[in-house]
């Protein structure tokens, strides 16, 4: 499951990365703790030069009331056991709600971190997940519009795509992962005219390696809660490497080293700049 994500946005920073041009005098809106209902920016495959604000939450075309779907689970209704060699079938592409946007309306959901927790704690133990480098990432969304049936007003909102969980999410002892996309996709993920095998071979889990996680407030969990404070530090960054080199030294110790332990890096009061 992933229903909450960061947004915090730099013109420059967007247009570089996703080679869109923003309007003369654009104020970007940031937000630290992006929940269902609320609105984020979008690249939406109708417009995949521009930036657009779409609720965050999917209510399908056909609803008779907002529904707000903010996840879609790739494997559909199989891999209940979210088994991470699972070679089945993609249900997404056959479920009501998202059979049509899978094929002609997705989206890069722009993030700077999504926030995860244990499987049994969820958020009351929230991490932010975010590239290794501090890098734009985007998930791989689909979206639909709605139209009011009192008002006849449309309404544009987007669901996020799950997979399996990978050595992050391992590490955090979550079994999901939002899909996020590798940066040589995004522009396929936007193209409707990829087939559909080649778009759900994109929904797969991302690198581990390329990922850290970082345990925040559990004030995440309210979604009211919306300051910058809300992602300082409370405990040390997990990352693939970080285990890796603990399994080192514990090697080592056993061959008899003598090696000292190296104090901890001062750690950063923000994630983002």
């Amino acid at each position: 499951m992933c229903g909450r994500f960061v947004q915090v946005i730099s013109i420059e920073a967007i247009e570089k990365r996703f080679e869109i041009a923003l309007p003369d005098g654009f104020e970007p809106e940031n937000s630290y703790n992006i929940a269902p209902g609320d609105y984020a920016y979008v690249i939406s495959s109708d417009a995949p030069h521009e930036l657009q604000r779409y609720q965050f939450g999917m209510t399908p075309n056909w609803a008779k009331k907002p529904m707000y779907l903010f996840n879609a689970r790739s494997e559909g209704d199989s891999n209940r056991e979210n088994k991470k060699n699972y070679q089945g079938s993609m249900g997404i592409i056959s479920k009501p709600s998202f059979r049509k946007p899978i094929r002609s309306q997705r989206c890069l959901v722009i993030a700077n971190a999504f926030i995860e927790g244990p499987e049994k704690e969820k958020l009351n133990k929230p991490y932010a997940i975010s590239h290794i480098n501090d890098e734009l990432f985007s998930l791989a969304g689909i979206w639909d519009s709605w139209v009011e049936p009192t008002t006849g007003e449309m309404h544009h909102s987007f669901a996020i795509i799950t997979t399996v969980g990978n050595e992050i999410t391992d590490r955090i002892g979550h079994h999901r992962s939002p899909v996020v996309l590798l940066k040589e996709d995004e522009k396929k993920w936007l193209n409707n005219q990829l087939p559909l095998p080649e778009v759900v071979k994109l929904l797969k889990p991302y690198p581990g390696k390329l990922q850290k996680a970082v345990p925040i407030s559990v004030q995440i969990k309210n979604p009211k809660n919306k300051n910058n404070e809300l992602l300082l530090p409370v405990g040390k960054t997990i990352t693939v490497e970080s285990e890796v080199k603990v399994t080192k030294d514990i090697k080592l110790q056993g061959m008899g080293s003598r090696k000292k332990k190296k104090d901890p890096p001062d750690w950063q009061r923000t994630l983002f700049d």
